[in-house]
């Protein structure tokens, strides 16, 4: 019972702060921009969505096809109908309340292939584990690939802070290195010291996990399969980006450098609220402000680009729980 009120204290606290970032986006406009926000919307190319739709659905599918890689060192072999669909089914719930799709997507398919949702979980931790180590490559790499823009940036911005601090530089990476290694120092210590409190252990499971996870991938038969879905899903999100900036003029002269900043900071807004609602237009307008996009127009893309993913997500989602019973009803009757 206190689980489940947590879950939804939580989704209210993170949809709550989606809503008020939607709010808050509008409201913070003045009367010129909201005329350039609306503006810029109603005058983009919207037929350009139909590719980068077409992109996003194909970035899904080999995901699918991704997971069932990793099933196989298991012993199962699901149809590839059923792992799309939960999927779909995963992104959906997520969509509504964080890490719920990922319960949805082992019990939906455990029912409907006659699998162990356990052993599908840890399926699960591979996968997440993983991505997590793609992203950092990718945000390396974007960093690498336009290091004179990052370096600007981080002048600016230091050069602001020394200003209005009044602090020297090096005093502040001082006192920023010396909190951490406290800190790391501090949390070493807790964990010898409670080493059976539930928190520590869950900690501990999670990065046990996670290790497990990376060299699980080993066992996989078909790696280089596995490793050429990875790439492809991330060039497919990459795409979508740098196609989807045809659909505005403001935007259509910026390059693939462009597409991999706002990937790389749109994917943290699909953590900061659940599906990227109200985060998501801030991070892309604050990111494309970097290559002189005025905000109004950075924030309509960044609506355009939400809705067009998030529009696939619930419309493809709940299709897909609507027809799974009947994609399985031979099945349902034989078992």
């Amino acid at each position: 019972m206190r689980k489940r009120f947590f879950s939804i204290l939580q989704y209210i606290v993170f949809l709550g702060g989606g809503l008020f970032l939607v709010w808050w986006q509008l409201k913070s406009m003045t009367e010129i921009e909201k005329n350039e926000f609306y503006s810029a919307l109603k005058s983009a190319n919207y037929w350009i969505a139909i590719p980068v739709a077409l992109m996003i659905i194909l970035s899904h599918i080999s995901r699918s096809m991704r997971w069932k890689l990793l099933m196989e060192p298991l012993g199962y072999k699901p149809a590839l109908k059923n792992v799309f669909a939960v999927t779909m089914i995963g992104y959906l719930a997520n969509a509504a309340i964080p890490r719920l799709g990922e319960i949805l997507k082992c019990t939906f398919l455990a029912k409907y292939e006659n699998l162990k949702s356990d052993k599908l979980f840890g399926t699960i931790i591979v996968e997440r584990s993983f991505d997590v180590f793609c992203y950092l490559i990718f945000i390396g790499i974007t960093v690498l690939i336009q290091i004179e823009k990052v370096s600007g940036f981080l002048k600016k911005e230091i050069n602001i802070i020394t200003t209005t601090s009044g602090m020297p530089l090096w005093m502040k990476f001082i006192i920023t290195i010396s909190v951490i290694i406290l800190l790391i120092i501090t949390i070493g210590k807790l964990f010898k010291k409670f080493p059976h409190n539930k928190v520590i252990v869950a900690i501990n499971n999670f990065i046990k996990g996670i290790g497990e996870g990376f060299r699980s991938i080993k066992k996989l038969k078909k790696r280089k399969e596995f490793l050429l879905h990875t790439l492809f899903i991330w060039t497919m999100y990459l795409l979508q980006i740098y196609l989807a900036f045809l659909a505005m003029d403001g935007t259509g002269h910026l390059s693939i450098k462009a597409a991999f900043s706002v990937l790389s900071l749109a994917t943290l807004a699909m953590i900061a609220t659940p599906g990227g609602i109200g985060s998501f237009p801030i991070f892309v307008m604050q990111t494309l402000t970097l290559y002189g996009i005025a905000s109004p127009l950075g924030k309509a893309f960044g609506w355009i680009i939400w809705g067009v993913s998030t529009g696939l997500v619930v419309s493809i989602g709940l299709l897909a729980l609507l027809a799974i019973p009947y994609l399985n009803k031979k099945k349902i009757h034989t078992t």
